[in-house]
């Protein structure tokens, strides 16, 4: 077992699936770079909702990365990958990230303005 990180484009539009227990995944291909010349495909197949619902708003083209467990397969001298998805991170995950951090945190306020850093002698986790 490989935990793999890979990054590339799709190659096609992902597809959904419904196996046999009723339960939904995903199938992708993406190809990723190897070199500046040279790039290898990698088939994507996922279980989880999240990975689910992200790939499937995506179409062939777009950027993805994914995390999981990568299996390497060699044909007749040809290199496959096989890539069990568990993780997701698209350019829309980026821009929501950063948009995010930019604004202000939710319920922050009256606590940071009544905090007085001498009123806790001991700092939380810690004792005396």
């Amino acid at each position: 077992m490989i935990d793999a990180l890979i990054a590339g484009k799709l190659y096609s539009k992902p597809v959904a699936h419904t196996g046999k227990s009723g339960k939904p995944f995903v199938t992708a291909k993406v190809r990723v770079a190897v070199t500046a010349d040279e790039s290898i495909f990698v088939s994507v197949i996922s279980f989880s909702q999240a990975v689910i619902t992200a790939l499937l708003a995506l179409d062939a083209g777009d950027s993805v990365s994914l995390s999981g467990t990568l299996t390497p397969k060699v044909w007749d001298g040809k290199t496959a990958l096989d890539l069990v998805a568990h993780g997701i991170l698209t350019p829309y995950h980026v821009t929501r990230k950063r948009k995010a951090a930019a604004e202000p945190e939710q319920g922050t306020g009256q606590y940071e303005r009544d905090y007085q850093p001498d009123s806790d002698p001991i700092p939380y986790g810690m004792t005396g």
